[in-house]
């Protein structure tokens, strides 16, 4: 199967960045925010994503990973490291690679939807725009329409950073 390099490593770095500045525009006023991150490559950009807050703003960003079954969020709870009360009144952003059809970032939400916080707003690295769930990337790397039949693949380790569709 044919892949085609979408970003590299130096777009996604200024793509990390830009959407950083971003999140600190939007957020300039809060003293935290909890940055979450659905495991594995959405917690990868997340921790990207935090490092940049932390050396662009006064704003102290926490981060936590949200585990997920991806293929089958519905079967297995969802976990994250942090209680309702330390959610109380923060705002959240839940972050993930590739937003495809909405169900991982929508189930990615779900547990904070029993707390009492902020804001949530999301951001994603790559935007397919298939979404089937209500649910919308609010800081996006990449808009980039496929099909169905195509598949984005996102490295994220140290020096193979890249995004192919396939």
């Amino acid at each position: 199967m044919k892949k085609t390099l979408i970003l590299n490593s130096k777009q996604i770095e200024q793509k990390i960045n830009r959407i950083a500045f971003q999140i600190y525009e939007n957020n300039y006023d809060e003293k935290e925010i909890i940055v979450a991150g659905i495991s594995e490559n959405g917690y990868l950009f997340a921790k990207r994503i935090a490092d940049v807050l932390q050396k662009i703003s006064p704003i102290k960003s926490k981060l936590i990973e949200i585990k997920i079954n991806k293929e089958n969020p519905s079967a297995s709870d969802i976990k994250i490291s942090l209680t309702d009360k330390e959610l109380k009144n923060k705002v959240i952003i839940l972050i993930d690679d590739v937003l495809n059809s909405g169900k991982t970032l929508i189930f990615g939400a779900k547990p904070f939807l029993n707390a009492a916080i902020k804001c949530l707003t999301t951001a994603v690295l790559v935007d397919r725009g298939h979404n089937r769930y209500p649910i919308k990337a609010d800081f996006v790397g990449l808009s980039l329409s496929t099909t169905l039949q195509e598949h984005i693949t996102v490295e994220l380790k140290k020096g193979k950073e890249s995004v192919y569709l396939s």
